[in-house]
């Protein structure tokens, strides 16, 4: 089993920045594919980033479009933690983020990843 905790959300205003992180633990979880996803009311969970994992730190990432050159992930194999930075923040980023772990690969579609957090909540004022 797998257990991922997320942390660092909170309230900001428009144009400010949040670093959100991902503490994994559980089984073999630090070479896991990981990502973010985030869900606003009402709306469907909605793919965010992601990142594999490679023994010589060459790591892929991936984004959506909606946050491309504002967001960047990463991960610490040695803290077994993955980050979202989040600068130049938009109201319409609002939204409980949940972190993702697969031992698979990366994927958009939530319903493809086997693990998940409880979420933590992301609030951009305008």
């Amino acid at each position: 089993q797998v257990q991922l905790t997320e942390s660092g959300g909170g309230l900001v205003q428009a144009g400010g920045s949040l670093r959100l992180s991902c503490a994994a633990s559980g089984r073999a979880s630090s070479n896991f594919p990981m990502g973010w996803f985030r869900q606003a009311p009402g709306k469907e969970r909605e793919f965010v980033a992601a990142i594999s994992w490679s023994i010589r730190n060459a790591h892929s990432t991936f984004y959506a479009d909606s946050v491309k050159g504002r967001f960047a992930i990463s991960r610490d194999n040695g803290e077994n933690t993955v980050y979202l930075q989040m600068n130049s923040l938009k109201p319409e980023d609002t939204a409980a983020y949940y972190c993702a772990a697969d031992p698979d690969g990366t994927y958009t579609e939530a319903r493809a990843w086997e693990y998940w957090g409880q979420g933590t909540q992301v609030t951009v004022s305008s």
